[in-house]
């Protein structure tokens, strides 16, 4: 049986080439689970990977995609059976094993978790690995102690898909949100998912003291760099981050000051390797408390032979929210 995936292959030059490829089921990688992917999504890695831009990819050939829902096709496994509904997140799926831009996929049964009661696979990859992550951002800034009562709460990359969707999450929970961005425009959009106050990202972009006035009693930061410095230097006493992304940059040129004069918190979240009971609660979390009705208005939905386009676009900052790919259309 052959299927259509997106398959990125290495030119003699070294550049990443991307390329919607018929490939026969036998060429999946192993796995105990195969599924039918119904849909997948474009997250800021899978932009790096699809334009080479970043040595995400670890062999090539691979098919990217680092998520995806479907249904189970076989399994080997006692836990699936076909008809299963089922998602992926991380793993390194779409770096090492191959992903969920494809209509096929073979996996580790341990990788995937049941699609929870409420959502469908459209659904799912509307909420995606930012969504995901989004919640598991959430569940960290929780587990420190952080109360609405405490203050606001910043997202940094408010209109990426991490940030918006923390946005509404935190505003459903009671929380007043700042949402950081250097998109003007989108400040309707912002307030409108929940957040009460908009701030100049190029407050924060830039080299800052290491300590400053107190602002945020939290923050989910999805951008890294000089950003998290300048919110870390910005917590008020006792207050918590959870960092998750590097959109601006891998560096933290920071100091030691806020956590040794303000007993700050930074907090790192991991989706890719988390461990099953926490995507569980995460995702049972996301179908009862993310609203439905703004998810959908915050997804775009693509098909498999738009993704190599749309990746170079979400790296220049021109896409808002999330992308959802449809892998059975064109």
């Amino acid at each position: 049986m052959t299927f259509d995936a997106l398959l990125l292959t290495k030119a003699e030059d070294g550049s990443t080439q991307a390329a919607i490829t018929s490939l026969d089921e036998a060429q999946l990688p192993e796995g105990e689970v195969r599924v039918n992917v119904a849909y997948s999504t474009l997250n800021y890695k899978d932009g790096l990977a699809i334009t080479g831009k970043s040595p995400v990819v670890r062999k090539f050939p691979m098919v990217p995609g680092i998520d995806f829902a479907g249904t189970v096709a076989e399994s080997s496994d006692a836990r699936y059976k076909p008809g299963d509904a089922v998602l992926l997140n991380g793993w390194g799926v779409g770096e090492t094993h191959w992903g969920g831009l494809a209509q096929q996929a073979r996996v580790k049964a341990d990788w995937l978790v049941p699609t929870p009661a409420g959502l469908d696979a459209r659904q799912c990859m509307a909420i995606g690995t930012a969504g995901y992550t989004s919640m598991l951002c959430v569940m960290a800034l929780q587990a420190h102690g952080v109360k609405p009562s405490d203050g606001p709460v910043l997202v940094t990359g408010a209109n990426g898909g991490v940030g918006t969707i923390a946005i509404a999450l935190l505003a459903r929970l009671g929380f007043e949100v700042h949402a950081s961005t250097g998109r003007a425009a989108e400040a309707e959009y912002l307030k409108h998912l929940g957040a009460s106050e908009i701030v100049d990202r190029a407050t924060l972009s830039a080299p800052g003291k290491p300590l400053q006035k107190e602002r945020w009693a939290a923050a989910v930061d999805s951008v890294g760099s000089h950003t998290l410095a300048n919110v870390c230097a910005s917590l008020r006493y006792g207050g918590t981050v959870a960092a998750c992304g590097l959109a601006q940059g891998l560096d933290l040129p920071a100091s030691v000051a806020p956590f040794i004069l303000r007993g700050i918190t930074l907090a790192g979240v991991d989706s890719v390797m988390a461990p099953h009971a926490k995507r569980v609660e995460a995702w049972a979390r996301l179908a009862r408390e993310l609203p439905l009705d703004l998810l959908e208005a915050n997804t775009e939905t693509i098909g498999l032979g738009a993704a190599a386009a749309t990746a170079s676009k979400l790296l220049a900052g021109q896409v808002r929210g999330r992308v959802r790919v449809d892998v059975n259309a064109a």
